[in-house]
This record gives structure tokens, sequence and C-alpha cells, in this order.
């Protein structure tokens, strides 16, 4: 199956760069609903035959064009929620958002014993993302295309483990608000990440370049801006 996963619009705390990743989350800013507007148009020539959201507001808000637009409901699934950041919630000073992204390079780097401050383990994550995704891939076809509305951090890291991309490949990913990755395979055989699409679907219009946004840029390039 083509899992086609996409990331929610802009929040207000992805413009100033505050790890919000608790229930039920931050809406959209305007930018970010325009984001979302975009999204049906961009994907007018896929056959979605599934929409499948996180629990938290932002992705639900962010496929509702997609629902409309192709008569689905919208699907809420828990485990596909953005990367918890436990005691780091709602921080964005240096050190917290500096914490947040090692935890991340570490489980891409196969470390998933690490645990996020006051949060998750790598191993966690994975297996809550990847229960998800298995109730999803045995609700259709083995030819279906279904759209899932996740998190930057999320999608990044859980494509990164399950395409087993190499870790220095995984550290330079990055995907703004609307961004999109596309998996080919299925939970047991294993998925092969066929397309990249890191800027918003609906085009370079829809970009905010004064965002600072954590959970969206390379892991690598966060890492430079904080030094």
């Amino acid at each position: 199956m083509r899992l086609i996963l996409i990331r929610h619009g802009q929040t207000p705390h992805n413009v100033t760069g505050a790890l919000d990743t608790g229930f039920p989350g931050a809406g959209l800013t305007p930018l970010g609903t325009a984001q979302a507007r975009a999204v049906p148009r961009a994907l007018r020539h896929e056959r979605v035959e599934g929409i499948f959201t996180s629990r938290l507001v932002r992705t639900q808000l962010t496929a509702g064009p997609l629902s409309d637009a192709h008569r689905l409901d919208m699907q809420v699934r828990e485990g596909l929620e953005e990367v918890t950041a436990g005691s780091l919630e709602m921080r964005s000073d240096p050190d917290a958002v500096r914490t947040y992204i090692e935890t991340l390079i570490g489980w891409m780097h196969g470390d998933l014993q690490r645990r996020m401050p006051g949060g998750i383990s790598g191993e966690e994550f994975l297996d809550g993302y990847d229960a998800a995704l298995r109730d999803i891939a045995a609700d259709h076809d083995d030819d279906a295309t279904v759209a899932v509305f996740s998190h930057g951090a999320a999608i990044r890291v859980y494509t990164s483990l399950a395409a087993r991309l190499d870790p220095a490949e995984s550290t330079h990913l990055w995907m703004q608000n609307t961004g999109m990755g596309v998996l080919q395979g299925d939970p047991d055989s294993g998925w092969e990440l066929t397309d990249w699409h890191p800027e918003p679907l609906g085009g370079n219009a829809l970009e905010d370049p004064d965002a600072h946004d954590v959970t969206g840029e390379a892991v690598v390039d966060v890492e430079a801006e904080r030094r």
C-alpha cells in the first residue's frame, strides 16, 4: 500500500519554536488554514481511499479540506501523535530544544532505549506509530493509497527507521508544514521511501521563512542554529 504522510498546517507554536506536543494541542494559524485548503488540489491526482489523523486537533483541522473533497470521513488513530516532549513540553529555550533534538538523533541512529526526559523511549514511540499504521493497513487492500496527517518529528523519525535510511541522511530530513513523505510497502515486508516533498503541498507561497519551526527543521540545522 501507499502511505501519504502529511504534516499538519502551521500552528502558533511552529512560529515561536515552542515544543507543543501534548493533547489537544494548538489550532492553526491563518497560514496553516491556507496550507490545509491547498492540500486537496495538490493531491488531486491521487486516488485516496482513507484519511487518518492523530488525536491532536491540528491534524484534524488540516485533514478537513481533503476529507470534504473526497467525501471521506477522517478517522482518528491513537499512536500518530507528535514525539512527546515530556518534561520539555512548551519550552523553547536552547537547552530544551537541544535535548529534544539530540534524543531524536539518538533514535534515528538506532538508540531506541534512549528516553525523552520525562517522556517515552524511541522503542515506545516506534511501537505506537507502527501499531497505528498496522491497523490502517489491515483495513485496506494492498494497492490502496491512504493519507495520514501527522507531525514533523514523528514522520521523520518513523520514516528514518521504517525505511532504514542511513542515519546521516535521516538527520538532514526536513519538513515544513503540509510537507509530505510517501511510503510504499506494508508493515510486515517493510516500507520504502518513494517520495519526499518537504515544502508545503500548496507551493512556496505558503512557506513562512521567519518561523522557528524546531519540529520540522532538519536536526542538523536546528543544532547549528542553537550553537
